[in-house]
């Protein structure tokens, strides 16, 4: 018994250490993300059996990013699944952390935080995703644009983002460009 304040002390340790990992945005400012955002790249560590079946046929998405009034941000993403418009519409909720908000997953019901890693509103937005489950951290890093292509420099950024957070070079993926689902909201 003695060793269990110990033993919770270094689990929430060790869930803090977990979070600061992933960097946030300085003074990241909600009302500046607003409209619309293309997906252009996405990144996902090894532990993900889900971007390993699926990375071969991801395509170019939108998503749309409007704060709410208590500071939260409402999502709507459209993504190209087949010959189908896939949309999701989540809503991130706000933290004590500016940029960083958190969301459960719909099918599955795990805690989701999200991070907005860096952006300069005007052009693009780095953001992270990240869930524990037991040992296991999942990570999918996303880098937006505000249109469907950005600079070098900001591809390369974000390739090596993904490589300091452990996310190796044959899991970063710079999504094909299409027309499919682009006008959705």
């Amino acid at each position: 018994m003695k060793g269990l304040p110990l033993s919770l002390g270094l689990v929430a340790l060790f869930a803090l250490c977990a979070q600061s990992d992933i960097p946030v945005q300085p003074d990241f400012q909600a009302d500046k993300i607003v409209g619309k955002w293309y997906s252009i790249a996405l990144a996902s560590n090894s532990n993900s059996n889900w971007f390993q079946s699926k990375k071969q046929y991801m395509k170019m998405g939108t998503i749309f990013f409007t704060p709410t009034a208590d500071g939260n941000l409402e999502v709507v993403a459209t993504y190209p699944k087949m010959d189908i418009c896939e949309k999701k519409t989540p809503i991130y909720f706000k933290t004590d952390q500016p940029g960083r908000f958190h969301f459960k997953f719909p099918r599955s019901g795990k805690d989701i935080d999200m991070y907005f890693v860096g952006t300069n509103y005007k052009e693009y937005a780095l953001m992270s995703i990240s869930n524990t489950t037991g040992t296991d951290v999942y990570t999918l890093s996303i880098l937006f644009g505000r249109g469907k292509e950005l600079r070098t420099e900001l591809l390369d950024k974000f390739r090596n983002f993904c490589l300091q957070q452990g996310i190796g070079e044959d899991n970063i993926l710079i999504l094909p460009q299409t027309d499919q689902c682009m006008t959705e909201a």
